[in-house]
């Protein structure tokens, strides 16, 4: 019997409560702090708190993942997560004392001594709890016993790939050689300790728990491993080295294959669910602006440029998918007829047109683009799912025409309203090839804490005007 990897929440769940415990301890230490020798859980304020506490810390568990490679985190990134993860809690603490009218109430004392104790006690509990868990993977009475099951010219590289493993729950017993006879002999230091004469008896004899298939072709390696399941051993069968695909990887079943599959970044459902939730309340609060800035600005556009106040254009999407976006006018109607007439003025070196004086726009069209309010009606796309809050810009038609291969890359995930792009000054970026690196990086880096980062640069850019086209 095999005891697969956890790859849920309950992966980490001693992490989660050692987190929940070091927060109720650092809240119980500011409070003594602030009120002397007696448990904050004396006072039905703080007991409210330190539930309020408990249930935040299990919804960043839960939406944030913060725990993702964290046996393989050095000092400083711990640190870094460990501050980020205190952080978040604190912000949901103010939060909810200022959802509930009750920032008077609470010791301001106890709330911020709280949030720097939580931190230091986080980080140090996560410190000892990781020297612990490595320290008991690297006894070896609690390791899997496997056996390395090779051609010679594949040994070697299976076994210093093993060696430069963080994180493992076996030790590789010896090497099976089925090429050659190199019974006797040493490769990196694991003992040769059978051929593919004697490879059975030895597996029947020696205590193995399981057996690494690597180097053979596809069909001896399916025959040994029916041999070897008949026996009661657990059987990898190496499909593919994995430095020759993308960084993120997922073993699927199509059918009745086992396939490997790779993108430039794979997302769980939980992560799809939450985006596209955040998404929908999202859009929904914006297309309240989107209808004060309408009764707003409407009759302005209408006296300045005569025409519709909607201006509505078809894009490309995620993967060449094609939509109508929508935007307030801020041009006027023959715009598109005068693109060509400009194009010797594009201050952008690449596949989008940029310039500073734009003689199309009306006036109060500038204003409106200085602060991204002729962008509000696209909360309608992405209430319809066209787009997303966060992502990528979508090209025109005639842009996409023009792409070359790698420019496409850009398009592997929805097209947003603001993006890493939109937040990096875009008014100092002139070559679209940068554009296009920052939006791979945008999507191959993809995760919720991402996306709450560059709405909060947005808004940034939004009020000041900074870096507005």
């Amino acid at each position: 019997m095999y005891k697969r990897e956890q790859k849920s929440w309950l992966k980490h769940l001693d992490f989660t409560i050692l987190d929940i415990l070091c927060g109720q301890a650092a809240l119980i230490i500011a409070y003594m702090l602030r009120f002397g020798w007696h448990l904050p859980y004396s006072m039905e304020l703080y007991e409210r708190l330190a539930i309020v506490m408990l249930l935040i810390d299990i919804c960043v568990v839960f939406f944030f993942e913060p725990y993702t490679g964290i046996l393989r985190r050095g000092h400083f990134q711990e640190l870094n997560a460990s501050v980020t993860f205190c952080t978040i809690i604190f912000a949901g603490i103010l939060a909810f004392e200022t959802a509930t009218k009750q920032t008077e109430i609470y010791s301001r004392k106890v709330i911020f001594s709280y949030w720097i104790i939580s931190m230091a006690v986080v980080f140090l509990s996560r410190l000892s709890l990781k020297h612990f868990l490595l320290m008991r993977m690297a006894n070896a009475k609690h390791l899997s016993v496997m056996i390395l099951l090779s051609t010679e010219a594949y040994a070697k590289e299976a076994l210093l790939e093993f060696n430069n493993l963080v994180y493992r729950d076996f030790i590789v017993a010896g090497v099976i050689v089925v090429d050659r006879d190199m019974r006797g002999e040493q490769i990196c230091g694991v003992p040769v300790v059978a051929c593919a004469d004697d490879c059975y008896e030895y597996l029947r004899a020696n205590v193995v728990d399981e057996v690494f298939i690597n180097g053979n072709t596809r069909e001896s390696s399916q025959e040994l491993s029916n041999e070897l399941l008949e026996m009661g051993i657990t059987v990898h069968f190496n499909l593919v080295h994995m430095n020759a695909l993308a960084p993120n990887k997922a073993v699927e079943k199509y059918g009745n294959y086992l396939v490997l599959t790779s993108s430039m970044k794979i997302a769980s459902p939980r992560q799809f669910f939450v985006k596209r939730v955040m998404d929908i309340v999202g859009s929904l609060m914006g297309l309240l602006l989107c209808g004060v800035a309408f009764l707003a600005f409407a009759p302005i556009i209408k006296a300045q440029s005569p025409g519709p106040v909607f201006f509505s254009q078809v894009r490309v999407g995620k993967n060449g998918r094609k939509f109508k976006i929508y935007k307030f006018r801020s041009m006027n109607i023959h715009a598109e007829e005068q693109k060509a007439s400009l194009m010797e003025k594009n201050e952008m070196s690449g596949l989008m047109f940029k310039m500073e004086d734009d003689p199309r726009i009306f006036p109060i069209g500038k204003f409106m683009r200085k602060f991204s309010i002729d962008e509000l009606p696209q909360f309608m796309n992405v209430l319809k799912g066209d787009m997303s809050l966060v992502g990528t810009r979508p090209p025109t038609v005639e842009e996409f025409d023009q792409y070359q291969i790698h420019h496409r890359a850009r398009l592997g995930i929805k097209p947003g309203i603001t993006g890493m792009w939109q937040v990096s000054g875009r008014n100092d970026i002139t070559d679209f090839e940068e554009v296009v690196a920052l939006d791979t990086h945008y999507i191959s880096q993809w995760s919720i804490g991402l996306d709450f980062k560059i709405l909060a640069k947005t808004l940034q850019v939004v009020i000041t005007g900074k870096g507005s086209k």
